[in-house]
């Protein structure tokens, strides 16, 4: 079955890195307003798809949705809502692939009057826009108890960091995660990070010798960058020969800025668009649709 990306103007890179690598595929980008944006003048969000540009009914053909929610979350998640009600409204159920989910951090109560934000879009996506599938790369919210309710299909992106660092420093690398919710996602242990509230956090370094060792560290997302570069001090105390991150998600370009200038390495996936990614995952995308 061949495959058709809409990519939301934040994934395009991605959708045009699918097109050179797979032949069972075509893209469909919407199109833009008149001044060549997705927005109108007073900074609305605009989206169209033209007409003709959906497979006719007697053709089989999947829908892929792709967006990733960086760097502009709140526009990117009101040009995905439009993008999904014209299919909604021309009778499409389409797959949704986030390279990055926004809101993922979001993924629980942490204190009264709050909302798990994440969940939320999710059951929009699926009961309101008849989304039939929703894929995420490294989400947040990975090993949470409510993913189960959902048709949520994780990949990951470890595995291509990893080899990547390999082939760089060898098979003698010490990999930990920056904290307790990181080892729920990945299952490398690390730090003790307890977070008080949505906005604060108590790290405690555990008691592991670093000393002469190359250490790297697991992380889902840089935002602000502190956590990695709390962790690089502790690391460096320790003793440790190098220290190199591991990151598939780089949302804020000036935490990203900060982690590549003070880390001995930084490999960082394309999930986001950022001149600082050197480790591709298209093929994780090529290699699910075109089983």
């Amino acid at each position: 079955m061949q495959t058709l990306y809409i990519p939301t103007s934040s994934a395009e890179y991605l959708a045009q890195n699918i097109l050179k690598k797979s032949l069972n595929c075509r893209m469909v980008t919407p199109a833009r307003s008149k001044n060549d944006t997705r927005h109108f003048p007073d900074g609305e969000v605009y989206m169209k798809l033209l007409p003709g540009s959906l497979p006719k009914k007697s053709v089989a053909e999947r829908i892929v949705v792709l967006h990733t929610g960086a760097p502009n979350p709140n526009d990117g998640l009101v040009e995905l809502e439009l993008l999904l009600q014209i299919l909604r409204d021309s009778d499409v159920k389409p797959d949704v692939f986030f390279s990055y989910f926004p809101y993922s951090m979001q993924d629980a109560i942490f204190e009264a009057g709050e909302t798990n934000a994440a969940e939320n879009i999710i059951e929009k996506l699926i009961h309101y826009y008849n989304v039939k599938n929703i894929y995420v790369i490294d989400p947040h919210f990975e090993g949470r108890k409510w993913l189960k309710q959902h048709p949520i299909v994780v990949f990951s992106a470890r595995s291509l960091l990893i080899e990547k660092a390999k082939k760089a420093f060898g098979n003698d690398i010490f990999f930990v995660s920056p904290d307790a919710g990181g080892k729920r996602r990945t299952g490398i242990a690390g730090f003790k990070k307890e977070r008080i509230n949505s906005f604060d956090i108590k790290m405690e370094a555990p008691k592991v010798n670093f000393a002469g060792k190359v250490v790297a560290v697991v992380d889902d997302m840089i935002k602000t960058g502190n956590t990695l570069l709390h962790f690089y001090e502790i690391a460096k105390r320790a003793r440790a020969e190098k220290v190199i991150a591991l990151v598939t998600h780089g949302v804020t370009p000036a935490g990203v800025t900060a982690i590549a200038a003070t880390y001995d390495h930084l490999y960082l996936t394309n999930s986001v668009d950022l001149p600082e990614a050197n480790v591709d995952l298209t093929d994780l995308i090529v290699g699910h649709f075109n089983r």
